[in-house]
């Protein structure tokens, strides 16, 4: 009896060690999502994203405002290589490097939103 009473005691810690796990889960889950949806419900970022870049101007734009620190040809180079920079972050998540200035050397910029689309267009073509 003992034996049968322990058995459903694991059973019982089992399913509940499973529920609190699933309730992480969906925490981590549902802030993820919080902080996501508060990203793109930012004016200047919505904006950007609303836009069709044209990768010529964004060129433009990179040469006068980034090839000084990201220009890959260079081995020395202050900033990292941009090269399949879309593959390794969201939109969102470049629009905020560009304008936050959050990662020094790299200054602050705030190009208006039509030059941001350009210049994401550009990157993404990297």
């Amino acid at each position: 009896m003992d034996n049968q009473l322990a058995n459903t005691e694991k059973e019982v810690l089992l399913k509940w060690s499973a529920l609190v796990g699933l309730a992480v889960l969906l925490v981590i889950l549902f802030i993820f999502l919080a902080v996501h949806q508060f990203e793109i419900s930012d004016p200047y970022i919505k904006s950007v994203l609303s836009l069709d870049g044209d990768p010529v101007k964004g060129h433009a734009i990179f040469q006068m405002n980034c090839t000084g620190c990201h220009e890959w040809a260079v081995d020395s180079q202050v900033g990292p290589s941009l090269e399949g920079l879309s593959q390794r972050k969201s939109d969102v998540a470049i629009i905020n490097q560009v304008i936050s200035g959050q990662t020094p050397p790299m200054p602050q910029f705030q190009p208006t939103d039509q030059e941001m689309a350009d210049l994401l267009s550009y990157l993404k073509k990297m």
